[in-house]
């Protein structure tokens, strides 16, 4: 807890009271309609320092906040002593000199009031940013590594997570409120998992502190996340700053005029399930009219086409006497988009949005012997709607378990009329996906604090313009460098795991140019790059490997900044082509000790192209160093892909060390 001790206020009653003051009750009057007061501004400080911090280790380190005009301030900590003065402004800053990792300690404040920050650490400090997979937390992978979370107890490890907020207009000064919090069983899942992982490895291998500011947000793109100085010489995101520069313009995106749907007219039609004597989650109501459906699946693949609106599910299910009196956990895979869950008409859960795993706890007493209906009402806005295949679908008590795939009945409640939803002259804006929107709220505040190096997981919404990311990623990493005033501050990141359908054919890919993009960043100086392409869910944009990705950062990050350069801290990353008659030999770093075939008894992914670039399956062999390609359908190749693709499956080169290798191409120029 902070103990702010105020020294010098003192109330106008008291001062007036005195015998000695001599004022005149009409003055006095005059001084309260002006608002004057004896109350000198106390000492404030930024959100990141306080109570637990992680201050890091070995560098000089910038401490600052808000006073008085002409304050001084006198700063106590782990035997050093820094004094400063607030200036005409109130703003002060003072530094302090290296230190070695260590703590707990206590730093003191004093000035007109005074401070003492509790439980303070030296060690390393990274700054994890991105979008939801680096946001995902551990209580959402909580099933996938419950030993990891009853065991977490590292009080040396730190988390700040940094609260959403966005803005376009300037540069703030401070984060929004947010404290540090130590790892423990219940507080770590609350922790970005991937930032988790990632500290945790640090910590175990090298037993100093580890403080995570996770400023992070799901579904944003990088672009936001860089300052006005480091955008502007990508001439899309110059304009666009210089629109936000005129305030009209910027008032009516912040506050644009909606108009009525047109005719004034309210298309969307009440919900039968919901409209009759008997709601359809009701025990009593007796289903007519309902049709049959397949879980999990989605219900454009089983007779309902081009619906947005509500589809309500049920299925009686024959629950054992074992499981009656206790409570139970159902699970329900991720539902496309929203969702209310009843258990024998009691409502157990719901969710609004897509994302989520399904997870709602049933009471003790809701579920009886024998026969138990499960209602779901499902919303959805646009694509397809129901529930997501390979999840997990089933009712447990932790010892029985009921498998709720199958047969299940539908119908549908509510139908959305696309014309409810016109509407004229609205503007489509949102701050946090703007250039700059996050970089001035969530990293402008934290640039005058030391870190050890930058973590940076996101790319996803960046896939519909992924050449725009081979300008994009260096600049971000040119601009927080400059910001934070270190050049060679390391940089470490996440390629974008595989996802979505698999393709059987060699195809172009979206996707893979965000990877190859980031394959390129990897030629800037004290980088370095998690390949993730196996860790990722064909049917989840969020996949729950995060232990993976986080080990591999953090592999990364002791090459990168702790010096391991022994370490083979990558997977195979493509360095040369060579075609020899109708071969084509490619050459890797980061081989280790050693080129693997990885499940399987031969590689997969490589495709090869004479100069049509009409790219064929290649029959791909381990050579030494090397891997050779060839096709006898192509006597004359010229180009070779590798795992080019949105979901590359079955990509199984790795290197002996059990790391992937990054898919590439050689056709780019």
């Amino acid at each position: 807890m902070i103990r702010i001790f105020d020294m010098a206020k003192q109330s106008e009653t008291q001062q007036i009271n005195r015998n000695k003051m001599k004022i005149s009750f009409s003055v006095l009057l005059i001084i309260f309609s002006l608002g004057v007061f004896v109350c000198p501004a106390q000492v404030r400080l930024p959100q990141l320092i306080s109570d637990g911090m992680v201050l890091q280790r070995d560098t000089k380190l910038n401490l600052w906040g808000w006073a008085s005009p002409n304050e001084h301030i006198t700063i106590r900590f782990n035997h050093q002593t820094a004094k400063t003065v607030a200036d005409a402004a109130g703003n002060w800053k003072t530094v302090l000199q290296p230190m070695s990792a260590g703590g707990p300690y206590i730093m003191d404040i004093s000035a007109s009031n005074h401070i003492a920050l509790q439980n303070i650490l030296v060690g390393d400090v990274w700054f994890c940013s991105g979008q939801s997979n680096m946001v995902l937390n551990m209580e959402r992978v909580k099933e996938r590594y419950p030993k990891e979370i009853a065991s977490a107890d590292y009080p040396l490890i730190r988390n700040f997570f940094v609260s959403t907020v966005a803005d376009v207009a300037r540069e703030h000064q401070d984060l929004p409120a947010g404290k540090w919090v130590a790892v423990n069983p219940t507080d770590v899942l609350t922790f970005g998992a991937v930032s988790y992982f990632f500290a945790k490895d640090l910590y175990s291998k090298y037993k100093i502190p580890i403080g995570i500011i996770n400023s992070s947000v799901g579904g944003t793109p990088i672009q936001a996340w860089i300052s006005a100085d480091g955008i502007k010489s990508i001439d899309k995101y110059a304009d666009r700053l210089s629109q936000f520069k005129d305030t009209a313009y910027l008032n009516r995106l912040l506050h644009p005029i909606k108009r009525a749907p047109l005719n004034n007219i309210d298309y969307k039609q009440p919900d039968k399930g919901l409209s009759g004597a008997l709601k359809w989650y009701n025990v009593n109501y007796q289903p007519k009219g309902w049709h049959n459906f397949w879980l999990p699946g989605y219900w454009a693949d089983q007779g309902i086409k081009g619906l947005n609106g509500v589809v309500w599910f049920r299925k009686e299910i024959k629950v054992p006497a074992r499981m009656v009196g206790k409570s139970a956990k159902l699970f329900l895979g991720r539902i496309v988009d929203a969702d209310e869950t009843y258990v024998n008409g009691v409502k157990v859960g719901n969710i609004t949005y897509q994302y989520p795993p399904r997870r709602y706890v049933i009471p003790a007493g809701v579920i009886k012997p024998g026969s138990n209906l499960i209602v779901v009402k499902v919303t959805n806005t646009a694509g397809k709607g129901g529930f997501v295949p390979d999840k997990r679908y089933e009712l447990t008590d932790g010892t029985t378990s009921i498998d709720l795939r199958g047969d299940w009945q539908y119908r549908v409640g509510q139908v959305f009329d696309p014309i409810a939803n016109k509407t004229s002259d609205v503007m489509s804006f949102s701050a946090q996906n703007e250039p700059t929107g996050l970089y001035n709220t969530m990293v402008e505040p934290v640039t005058k604090y030391a870190v050890k190096g930058f973590v940076w997981y996101q790319g996803e919404s960046n896939t519909a313009s992924p050449k725009e990311y081979d300008q994009l990623l260096p600049a971000l990493i040119a601009d927080w460098r400059k910001k934070w005033k270190r050049a060679d501050l390391p940089f470490v990141y996440a390629q974008l795991p595989n996802f979505m359908e698999v393709q059987y054919s060699p195809s172009e890919s979206q996707w893979a140019e965000v990877r190859e993009a980031e394959l390129h960043a990897l030629s800037i100086p004290n980088t370095g790059m998690a390949v993730t392409i196996d860790a990722g869910e064909w049917n989840d944009v969020h996949p729950l490997d995060k232990m993976d990705v986080g080990h591999r950062l953090a592999l990364a990050a002791e090459k990168v900044a702790y010096g391991e350069q022994r370490l083979v801290s990558s997977g195979p990353i493509f360095q040369s082509a060579t075609v020899n008659g109708d071969k084509i030999s490619i050459r890797f770093s980061n081989i280790g000790s050693g080129l693997v075939i990885k499940d399987g008894d031969e590689l997969n992914q490589f495709a090869i192209a004479g100069a049509d670039k009409k790219f064929v399956w290649a029959n791909a062999v381990i050579d030494g160093d090397k891997v050779v390609v060839s096709n006898s359908d192509i006597p004359n190749p010229m180009y070779v892909r590798y795992a080019w693709a949105d979901n590359p499956e079955g990509a199984n080169l790795y290197n002996r060390e059990g790391l992937p290798a990054s898919p590439f191409r050689t056709d780019d120029k």
